[in-house]
């Protein structure tokens, strides 16, 4: 398998998780390189679900190395009460590595978090105010603390202590209550305790491992649309969801890395604010009646819209795409015509590109192809051979129109609903 990063290639929420764990069967290592806890990523295995919100997707498979990277941005309460709830489902963290450098988020990002969406309303971004943001704001502002001071008593309560007074001084600006000193002190404590023995250079980790030619797994959150850098912004994440967020969320350099995989819905999805060109109530209310298209951390439901082939083909080109995943193709299946976006039209001018103007984006109709249905259930096919003849067709030309090829298709959230190419 090689070193391989997985990327979303939409707006999130494209079945990575069920991609990695699949994945990471061929993998020994896996490490998750940015985002927070506002991210989940869904994995079934026979009739038991998981939620995985910070934890690398591996863990649910014995004897993988998992790596919480030091791009994460990392609630350690938030990742205590993940650990405990996978013990309670009867899997076992042990083989887990913590990166000393990954950025802690704090109450006050959370209670900033929420503040600052309180004061845009109708601008809000949509965030899940989990404290993504203002965590990564302190990083980049070198104000941040990171889980090499967590496992540092003394340390921690003099930096904790400044930070409170800091932040309440900020919170009480927005009317909001003050936080607790001895309160945040002592749970933070706590749950560092929990996770010192985690607690190590991830870096040095993962060029020994390399060096002995150990297969890793680079794991993204989000999608290449919520990139701070190349997303819809602002209407994006706080860290780089690309492919280039693994080398600098890991420590692994480029030229370490051999694949990239590319993993996209069949249709498109995106949980919050901001444009979706192709976005569709009628397919929406399908989904939504399937019971599908829920977010994992929020529970809100996903927007909704046909496949966005200028989206995927912008991705492919800022991400380095190899190979694609595409998931979620049996939510198609009952449909009798099916679109797709293959350009932009704003006003006279023809557009093949995701412009960066994010008002001139909220202005674009796509413009449409429409592929025929093949109205049978593809939820059983185990084969490429075993797919109706029009869902071949229509995967070869989301392939082709992205520009990498295909190598799975996933028509279910079982590890066995998935047909490798």
């Amino acid at each position: 398998m090689a070193n391989t990063i997985l990327v979303g290639a939409q707006w999130g929420d494209e079945g990575k998780g069920k991609i990695i764990d699949v994945l990471t069967g061929k993998a020994d290592i896996v490490v998750r390189t940015q985002g927070g806890n506002n991210a989940g990523h869904t994995v079934f295995i026979g009739k038991k679900r998981y939620v995985l919100h910070l934890i690398p997707s591996g863990i649910l498979r014995p004897r993988k190395l998992c790596v919480i990277g030091n791009g994460v941005v990392v609630d350690p309460v938030s990742l205590v009460g993940e650990m405990e709830e996978l013990n309670r489902l009867g899997v076992r963290v042990k083989n887990l590595f913590i990166s000393e450098s990954a950025h802690l988020v704090m109450p006050y990002h959370r209670e900033l978090d929420e503040q600052r969406e309180l004061l845009k309303g109708e601008d809000r971004i949509g965030t899940t105010k989990r404290g993504i943001g203002p965590a990564y704001g302190d990083k980049a502002a070198r104000t941040g603390l990171r889980m090499i001071d967590l496992i540092n008593p003394g340390r921690f309560e003099g930096l904790l202590r400044f930070k409170i007074k800091e932040n309440n001084e900020i919170l009480k600006a927005f009317g909001a209550k003050p936080l607790s000193f001895a309160k945040v002190h002592a749970a933070y404590r706590a749950a560092g305790d929990r996770l010192k023995p985690f607690v190590t250079n991830t870096v040095a980790l993962l060029h020994e491992a390399a060096r002995r030619g150990k297969d890793i797994l680079f794991e993204g959150a989000q999608g290449t649309f919520l990139d701070i850098d190349h997303g819809t912004y602002p209407f994006v994440t706080s860290s780089n969801t690309t492919s280039g967020g693994a080398c600098t969320g890991s420590g692994v350099a480029p030229n370490r890395m051999d694949e990239v995989v590319g993993v996209m819905k069949a249709y498109i999805t995106r949980v919050g604010e901001g444009p979706l060109p192709t976005e569709n109530q009628e397919i929406a209310d399908l989904l939504h009646g399937m019971g599908r298209e829920f977010g994992a951390t929020t529970g809100r439901p996903r927007r909704c819209g046909w496949f966005d082939a200028v989206a995927t083909r912008h991705a492919a080109i800022i991400n380095g795409i190899d190979d694609l995943a595409v998931t979620n193709l049996d939510g198609l299946d009952s449909l009798e015509t099916i679109k797709v976006c293959i350009a932009y039209r704003a006003g006279p001018t023809r557009l093949d590109y995701v412009p960066a103007d994010i008002e001139l984006l909220a202005k674009c109709e796509p413009v449409y192809a429409e592929f025929p249905g093949w109205r049978t259930s593809t939820s059983r096919c185990r084969k490429w051979s075993q797919l109706p003849l029009r869902a071949r067709s229509y995967l070869r030309s989301l392939a082709e129109l992205t520009g990498a090829s295909l190598m799975i298709v996933s028509v279910g959230p079982a590890r066995e609903q998935t047909i490798f190419l």
